[in-house]
């Protein structure tokens, strides 16, 4: 053996331990909104400054890990010398911007918006939505009973959950989930034009022979229930579902070592469901079918001794 290798039974020093290079300094851009004078770390959004003064805008399709898309338009506010009224969740903050949050515009703009969806769409299941809809006043009724919608059977093809498109308002999470901002499997996507314009997997295809792979994290993301566990569907149906019974507890999930944040809903002495927090460094939110469906096997009774 050569003098210069390693002596087999000499440890080998460890060598430095890696550490992530410090976060880049930004430059602050000073901006004003309703009057009040912000300052936001360049590349920060209207909405990021808004939430800073604790201004509360409302969002539909926004979701903080996901690329925006300002498709819902509910978050537009007005920018002072724009043509038009910009959404908070994708405009940049630049230096000098004068913005107005609650403007009568503003208020017409979010109330018809709001209008529009709900008088085509169902959001009978949209947690945000009776909020947002009596903040601003907003009364799709008055479109009278003949107004457009989007009425359709739920499909359920599977036992994990359930796709009722009838209360789907386009917002594309759960394309983005399933893309490049989570999953990258590219199971689904938005096709067709107006009123045609559907989530549809590739080519069409049932889901089952799709490139799903039920994870989930479309279901995690949907803003209005048009994706829903069947469990919690089922029970909707049956009438036993009550969110105010319920409790959630956080844990990690028993199946691999990655180390995935649970939040554990139970209801009645059953879980109904499992989320993901979006603040956990782990997951942000995203499971794997495991995680996410695979809770049942605690609920199986051990068959007992004769």
């Amino acid at each position: 053996m050569s003098d210069l290798a390693p002596k087999p039974l000499i440890p080998v020093p460890r060598g430095p331990v890696p550490e992530a290079p410090p976060p880049r300094k930004r430059a602050m851009v000073e901006l004003t909104i309703d009057g009040q004078k912000v300052s936001v770390p360049e590349g920060s959004t209207i909405l990021d400054a808004a939430r800073q003064l604790g201004i509360d805008t409302p969002t539909l399709c926004f979701l903080e890990t996901l690329a925006p898309v300002n498709v819902c338009r509910v978050c537009v506010v007005e920018l002072e010398g724009s043509r038009v009224l910009v959404p908070a969740c994708s405009r940049k903050a630049e230096p000098g911007m004068s913005i107005k949050t609650d403007s009568e515009r503003v208020r017409l703009s979010r109330r018809m918006v709001l209008e529009f969806l709900a008088s085509s769409v169902d959001v009978s299941t949209a947690p945000q939505f009776p909020g947002y809809a009596k903040r601003y006043g907003a009364d799709p009724e008055r479109f009278g009973s003949k107004a457009e919608t989007v009425a359709q059977p739920p499909k359920i093809d599977n036992d994990l959950y359930v796709r009722d498109y009838s209360k789907c308002i386009l917002c594309y999470k759960c394309v983005e989930a399933c893309g490049v901002d989570a999953q990258n499997t590219f199971a689904i996507a938005v096709a067709g034009r107006g009123f045609d314009a559907h989530i549809s997997t590739e080519f069409d295809t049932p889901l089952t022979n799709s490139a799903c792979v039920y994870c989930g994290n479309c279901i995690g993301v949907c803003p209005t229930g048009a994706l829903m566990f069947k469990s919690e569907y089922d029970m909707r149906q049956a009438g036993t579902w009550n969110e105010s019974r319920q409790t959630k507890t956080d844990t990690i999930c028993p199946y691999c070592g990655v180390g995935c944040v649970l939040t554990v809903h139970e209801q009645d002495g059953s879980i109904v469901k499992i989320t993901s927090p979006l603040d956990q460094s782990v997951t942000h939110g995203n499971l794997c079918i495991k995680g996410r469906f695979g809770y049942r096997f605690v609920e199986v009774e051990k068959p007992r001794k004769k």
